[in-house]
């Protein structure tokens, strides 16, 4: 082996001791909550529904059943209460992070217009896959995450077409722009006989991925739709020179030294590949009905390939993350009180993508019940107003990580977690009045 490989393989054993955290800091959530109305039904009727220019994302074949052409715009709010509270089996001093999550905003726009009778042709953009979390400085777990972004915003063209009374199919494309933002604290007293300030390392890269979702609706007859959608993987693949700052730990500070560290990591990750059946069903002219069944392959996501850029050679690896295949389940209700106003209401349930053992502080999700709450204005012939209310309750999320004298151990739970969506949007255009 040459010296140039010797010094690079140097590299990789220090990079890698940081890349375990760095890898499930990638982790991501993939939400309902499009800031549209749906967040009232708990997403109940994704892919029957069909009422709305957001029907691109959920069933594209939904389109077709739009009256004339039809814009929507919407904005929603988050709130997080995910903060953590360590155990005796934490060895490293410090705080508890505060709420990592907080406050986070989110907006959406769909387009759907008519080419014939028959056929529609629609635009979106907006954010449905990410996560963001930022901790407290100095807080128990810095070692393995101090900012952990990961977000993609979609852009999405797409087609539907109108078979016949019953049938109807659509496609539409997913343009993924993947931002992601990671850093996390160096321990330069690793044999704790020195006292020096931590040291960071910081990465941040923005890439672009593509996938597609493909819909089906039948509606044997009038009220009564059923839905399938199928939305493909997405992979994003991340590249960037991890950034290091105040080294003072003698492996670390010798290899930034000899100017070592310059190479690239690459982080291969995927947006999990999902179909979601959906039923809707109009008892009367006032009161409908929503089921949902949906199935997300997060086993896919835990599986990252990571490669490190750099001289003559080039190590590459694939991570194999614990995660598992998530199952959901909605049941939605809405009722039309008079020619001006309708009430969603909602509730589901989402399965943990980890079990307990393998839930780690950079992803601290678990299983998810959602309860939904909203109200639909009709202001206009062509203006309808949406506001909604949804909570989102995981319950207490343990968590217990140990990668030895680099990081420490971090034991605890999440206590109580709990999100708040809050949703305002309209619907402006030919026929907005839902059913």
């Amino acid at each position: 082996m040459t010296t140039r490989q010797h010094r690079l393989a140097i590299t990789v054993m220090a990079v890698a001791a940081l890349l375990p955290t760095f890898v499930q800091a990638g982790g991501g959530l993939s939400l309902y909550e499009i800031a549209t109305s749906d967040v009232g039904l708990a997403s109940a009727g994704w892919a029957a529904r069909a009422q709305d220019p957001a029907t691109l994302l959920k069933n594209p074949a939904g389109m077709s059943r739009l009256e004339g052409n039809q814009f929507q715009g919407g904005a929603q709010l988050l709130y997080a209460s995910m903060g953590f509270s360590p155990g005796p089996g934490t060895t490293v001093a410090g705080n508890d992070g505060g709420n990592p999550i907080g406050l986070l905003p989110n907006l959406s726009a769909f387009y759907a217009h008519g080419l014939g009778k028959d056929v529609k042709v629609g635009l979106g953009l907006f954010s449905n896959f990410g996560l963001a979390m930022n901790y407290d400085s100095g807080w128990v777990g810095r070692y393995y995450a101090l900012e952990n972004t990961l977000v993609g915003v979609s852009v999405m063209p797409g087609a539907s077409y109108r078979l016949n009374e019953q049938w109807s199919i659509g496609a539409a494309a997913n343009i993924m722009i993947g931002y992601l933002n990671y850093s996390a604290a160096i321990n330069n007293n690793v044999l704790a006989i020195t006292d020096r300030p931590d040291g960071e390392i910081a990465v941040r890269d923005t890439t672009v991925g593509a996938g597609g979702n493909f819909g089906l609706l039948y509606e044997p007859r009038q009220g009564t739709r059923i839905g399938v959608t199928y939305y493909s993987q997405i992979s994003l693949n991340f590249g960037a020179v991890p950034a290091l700052t105040g080294l003072s730990n003698p492996v670390f500070a010798a290899i930034q030294n000899r100017g070592l560290l310059g190479n690239e990591i690459d982080l291969g990750m995927t947006v999990p590949q999902s179909v979601v059946l959906s039923s809707y069903h109009e008892f009367t002219d006032r009161w409908a009905m929503m089921l949902d069944f949906g199935w997300q392959q997060w086993s896919r996501f835990g599986k990252v390939d990571v490669g490190i850029t750099g001289g003559n050679v080039n190590p590459s690896f694939t991570t194999a993350i614990n995660y598992q295949d998530t199952y959901h389940v909605a049941l939605g209700n809405r009722y039309r009180l008079n020619d001006k106003w309708l009430v969603n209401a909602g509730f589901a349930w989402d399965s943990s993508m980890v079990k307990d053992q393998d839930r780690t502080v950079t992803l601290p999700v678990g299983q998810a019940f959602r309860f939904g709450l909203g109200a639909e204005w009709q202001a206009r012939q062509k203006l309808n107003v949406a506001f909604s209310y949804e909570l989102v309750y995981s319950g207490d999320l343990p968590a217990n990580q140990n990668r030895g004298p680099l990081a420490g151990s971090v034991a605890g739970s999440f206590p109580g977690t709990y999100l708040n969506f809050f949703q305002v949007s309209f619907i402006w255009g030919g026929g907005s009045k839902t059913t």
